[in-house]
């Protein structure tokens, strides 16, 4: 296996080959690093890059196979970073230059459990500013005149153009499941509270997820399992956050499909023109096996709430930072944080109480199914680089806090990619995977 296309191998399919023998971590980071300098100057997906450092790691990784040593599971295995998650050996930016050089003295929890895992640190991925919605350069890996989506615009491209096999994001609004829509990959955010915050800047405690991107499921499950692990240093942390997700793919199919419905709501409000016969036309081909529900109701203000706990919270963060040093933030971040300045305390009280109330509703809705689908994005990305794409096909699950992830099963009328949401009942992950897994092996 040792040639030079190793990078467009899967974090699973890499690790096992690693721990085997059949490749070493040096040849498969080589590979990685060639592709970027193949494609960095068009996708534009890292910041803050050192090649060496990266190769080091390896041949240090490769010397601890010859020995015989234990292995993590994801040892020897190069994983992209959002550049907003604080790294010792590497700067953390937050992508912008009030923060251009920063150095943080420690690792965030979530660096700190990938090198005890055996991973590779091969950079930082670009990130809008403060993971907003302030776009970068990065483009979109199948038409650079598309946008990759953002926040986590690095983390999805340099995925999906196979710089990496493994990149981890974040999502307050829709930063994870949109990127990887636009740009074709698996992406997953988690149950809220299954990884650790701490050494990640924080935008809104109520909503921020960090998320994953991978190639298959089982490299999402993999790198799920490796990161799911308890931290007192996050106080939103679930007490036993792991799902053991692997072992959820590695069960025998079941005998009946997953109880799925097909969803809406109105997030469909915002939908392209080309979104509602592309999804007609998947869901058709499962017959009865999926059923489409109305999400009505106290849904119909889900996407308000969301907007009034983000906005309260970005004020209360990031407002100190746009009131003294303006001139070294972008125009468009200076506005969103100053739309929350006039939030008002019964206003937030309101929205987060009917997070809970939205919540009470999916359980009884998810007594009769095993998971909702939905559409991962209004339709393909966006034409240009200004936008990153509308989250509002996001919005209601990361308020209500739900797993949620998305499977490249579609494409537009451009041939762009058009991502399949697959959410889960809250705390229930495990059965999340279960019926991605179905779906994934199902159909178109």
């Amino acid at each position: 296996m040792q040639g030079s296309t190793l990078n467009t191998l899967s974090a699973a399919g890499a690790a096992a080959a690693i721990r085997n023998g059949e490749i070493t971590s040096e040849a498969l980071v080589s590979d990685c690093l060639a592709r970027i300098a193949e494609r960095e100057e068009v996708v534009h997906a890292w910041v803050d890059f050192d090649a060496e450092y990266p190769l080091a790691e390896a041949r240090a990784a490769d010397a601890l196979v010859r020995a015989g040593a234990e292995l993590g599971p994801l040892h020897g295995v190069p994983v992209g970073l959002k550049d907003i998650i604080d790294t010792a050996d590497l700067p953390t930016g937050n992508g912008s230059r009030l923060f251009a050089g920063r150095r943080p003295v420690h690792d965030a929890t979530c660096v700190r459990l990938l090198r005890a895992a055996g991973a590779i640190i091969l950079g930082k991925t670009v990130t809008t500013e403060f993971a907003l919605s302030s776009a970068r350069a990065t483009t979109n890996p199948h038409n650079p005149a598309h946008t990759p989506g953002g926040s986590s615009s690095g983390s999805a491209a340099s995925v999906a153009d196979f710089m990496v096999p493994l990149s981890i994001g974040s999502q307050t609004g829709g930063s994870v499941i949109r990127p990887a829509s636009f740009c074709g990959v698996y992406g997953y955010k988690p149950t809220y509270g299954s990884i650790s915050r701490h050494g990640v800047l924080i935008i809104s405690r109520f909503l921020d997820h960090l998320g994953i991107y991978g190639r298959t499921l089982e490299d999402l499950a993999l790198f799920g399992d490796t990161l799911m692990v308890h931290d007192h240093g996050d106080r939103d942390m679930r007490f036993h956050p792991g799902c053991q997700l692997l072992d959820a793919l590695s069960e025998p199919n079941a005998a009946t499909p997953p109880r799925l419905a097909f969803v809406k709501g109105p997030a469909w409000a915002h939908a392209e023109d080309h979104l509602t016969p592309v999804f007609d036309a998947y869901v058709e081909q499962f017959g009865g096996a999926v059923q489409e529900v109305e999400l009505g109701g106290i849904f119909e203000s889900a996407l308000d709430a969301q907007a009034t706990i983000m906005n309260a919270s970005l004020w209360a963060n990031l407002g100190e930072y746009c009131e003294n040093h303006a001139d070294k933030i972008d125009a468009e971040t200076v506005t969103r944080v100053n739309a929350g300045r006039e939030v008002l305390a019964g206003d937030f009280i309101h929205a987060s109480e009917l997070a809970g109330s939205l919540n009470h509703a999916l359980d009884g809705l998810f007594e009769h199914y095993d998971a909702l689908i939905t559409a991962a994005a209004p339709g393909e990305a966006p034409l240009g680089l200004t936008s990153t794409g509308n989250a509002a096909f996001q919005r209601i699950w990361t308020v209500t806090g739900v797993p949620t992830l998305t499977l490249p099963k579609l494409e537009g009328p451009n041939a762009m990619p058009i991502g399949v949401q697959v959410i889960g009942k809250r705390g229930r992950d495990a059965d999340l995977f279960r019926a991605a897994r179905w779906l994934d092996g199902a159909g178109a």
